[in-house]
């Protein structure tokens, strides 16, 4: 038995909320590099922001001394690894685990935001 699951509770969208040091960085590179678009953003200054591309969802907050974990934060799936692994080393973004084809059915890679979030990338094989 799973008691919420028992208790008829639908689970809509999740998504993941990444800590920012600056906003404004972060929005330029969600927005210039990744392409995503801003829906929502709160405060003055701006304290909060959501992101949005394709059926993925991003929800900034600003944290002007988030130090980054050592672990990822986020799973991005795509349909085109390769492309979103050449795209972060045009930009210069640190690679934590390369590219490479794994034994669960995903080509993966992790990488490095400007704040040090470590996104987690698969795309099914």
């Amino acid at each position: 038995m799973n008691d919420i699951a028992d208790h008829g509770v639908r689970f809509g969208r999740i998504a993941a909320m990444l800590p920012v040091r600056d906003m404004g960085k972060a929005h330029d590179f969600y927005t210039r590099v990744l392409g995503f678009t801003k829906v929502f953003e709160n405060g003055n200054p701006v304290g909060f922001m959501i992101l949005k591309r394709d059926a993925g969802e991003l929800h900034l907050t600003l944290q002007p001394s988030h130090e980054a974990a050592n672990f990822n934060v986020a799973h991005l799936m795509v349909d085109d690894a390769d492309a979103l692994h050449a795209l972060c080393q045009r930009h210069g973004l640190r690679i934590i685990k390369r590219l490479q084809d794994k034994g669960y059915g995903l080509r993966a890679f992790v990488f490095e935001d400007p704040d040090g979030n470590r996104i987690d990338v698969g795309q099914p094989i």
